[in-house]
């Protein structure tokens, strides 16, 4: 067996995991690596495997870093099945689509400005209609049921428990009669909380390939980020602002509507204006309704005294249209506007920026982790002077970073999860890091008895 890290090696972008074994090829994930444009579009455009070889592919979750260069893989040539559960197939479907036509409005944009240049122009990476296509290829599975994507290789599903359907992928692989389990974490969510169950442990594992997002330091706890976005809230209201918070439509905006709602309703903060102008976030919001199987039990008891505190309550305004949008502009009294893309790189969320981000009423809340060079990362690391949409603006507003809000479990968390594995482990690879979080999580693990601890590069491969 082989394994080729493809992607999101010693990054957290770009996902794409490679394991070869009797004569099959599997790929883990098809993410999109996002930060500086012109280099991402260059990587994200060229495969350095066949698509036209690959046998099947396994998809952890929706998130475009883990799902969005599914539809260039099918433009490549690619036919066969995408294995996925099947919350992930539900918004795989709507994101992709999505992520098709942002694909299509940024190149139709930054051609305007190359046409202007002189410059030739660009093509898209790809466009609705190969997302279209990419859907086609899915294949929904509940957790736990096990299944056979290649001959020779079981796989199952286990709630990851990082957003709806997010699953870590068990893989048993049985060459020459000998059977070893490889574990992919996936995105590892947190214990404890809103809306999803807690993550499943793994347990038999041979190798285990796993994030380290967050391998550096433990999460603070969430009733301390709940304390302290409520603050930065109140604050912002004091002074008249609108509180402009970049959120992934996936996941994050239904956790933040849960904690403003709670807000109002235990009346922390008055009732605001609570704008989701994202018709990503609107319909990722009517799957999660439609999947509330996978609920923790505190949410289901939310649903069943019909109070579901996470998506619904008076001010909430859902935005689908351009129309709408547009007319927060002219909002003048408090409100809080949440809107994608996650590391303001693309859709809405840079139209509410560029008219609020000089206002030094008005507050940038930064909720979730920020890709290098994407601009979510300069706002996070309070740059003073930031371009959006090519000109540039003086950022006057507030910057509020909220740590304990994230989806991906901290160190304390990971160190737990590779604990599960430690009667049986062989090797462990740390993936979806940057060496400042992934290289204090591998002295944390080597401190805890692990002695086979990798930090693989991009494109390299190990023989297991």
């Amino acid at each position: 067996m082989k394994v080729h890290f493809k992607g999101a090696a010693q990054t957290v972008t770009g996902s794409q995991i490679l394991i070869e074994a009797n004569g099959s090829k599997i790929l883990l994930d098809c993410g999109l690596f996002q930060g500086r444009r012109s280099e991402c579009y260059q990587c994200n455009q060229n495969f350095t495997f066949d698509p036209k070889k690959l046998d099947a592919v396994l998809l952890s979750h929706a998130h475009i870093d883990h799902s969005g260069n599914i539809p260039n893989l099918v433009k490549s040539g690619y036919r066969k099945n995408i294995y996925a559960t099947k919350a992930t197939t539900s918004l795989a479907n709507i994101m992709l689509r999505d992520s098709g036509h942002i694909q299509e409005a940024d190149v139709k944009y930054v051609n305007k400005r190359r046409k202007k240049r002189g410059e030739l122009p660009i093509e898209p990476l790809y466009t609705i209609e190969d997302a279209e296509q990419a859907v086609e290829l899915f294949v929904g599975l509940p957790y736990e049921q096990v299944f056979e994507p290649v001959e020779g290789i079981k796989a199952t599903f286990h709630d990851a428990g990082h957003i709806l359907g997010s699953a870590s992928i068990q893989l048993d692989i049985t060459e020459n009669g000998n059977t070893q389990r490889l574990w992919f974490s996936g995105d590892i969510g947190r214990e404890k909380l809103p809306l999803l169950e807690d993550p499943v442990f793994p347990s038999n594992v041979d190798y285990l390939i796993m994030e380290s997002t967050y391998g550096d330091k433990p999460h603070r706890d969430a009733d301390l980020a709940f304390e302290e976005f409520s603050k930065v809230v109140k604050r912002t209201i004091d002074r008249r602002g609108k509180i402009i918070i970049p959120a992934f439509a996936v996941g994050r905006t239904q956790e933040i509507i849960y904690f403003l709602n709670q807000m109002i309703t235990n009346q922390v903060i008055p009732s605001i204006p609570v704008f989701v102008d994202s018709p990503l976030a609107i319909n990722a919001s009517e799957i999660f309704r439609e999947h509330a199987d996978l609920f923790d039990q505190e949410t289901k008891e939310f649903i069943k005294n019909g109070k579901h505190k996470a998506l619904n309550f008076k001010n909430l305004h859902f935005t689908r249209s351009v129309e709408e949008s547009k007319a927060i502009n002219h909002i003048t009294e408090p409100c809080v506007i949440i809107s994608a893309s996650g590391m303001a790189e693309t859709g809405r969320i840079l139209h509410h920026l560029r008219n609020n981000i000089e206002n030094p009423n008005n507050t940038i809340m930064i909720v979730g982790w920020q890709a290098p060079h994407t601009l979510g990362r300069k706002l996070a690391e309070q740059e003073k002077i930031v371009r959006i949409y090519g000109q540039i603006f003086e950022r006057n507003a507030e910057v509020c970073t909220i740590g304990g809000l994230s989806a991906h479990a901290g160190q304390s968390m990971l160190l737990k999860y590779a604990k599960a594995t430690q009667k049986t482990i062989k090797d462990i690879y740390l993936v979806h890091g940057e060496p400042k979080s992934a290289i204090p999580l591998m002295e944390a693990l080597e401190k805890e008895g692990f002695s086979n601890v990798h930090y693989p590069q991009r494109n390299e491969t190990v023989e297991l």
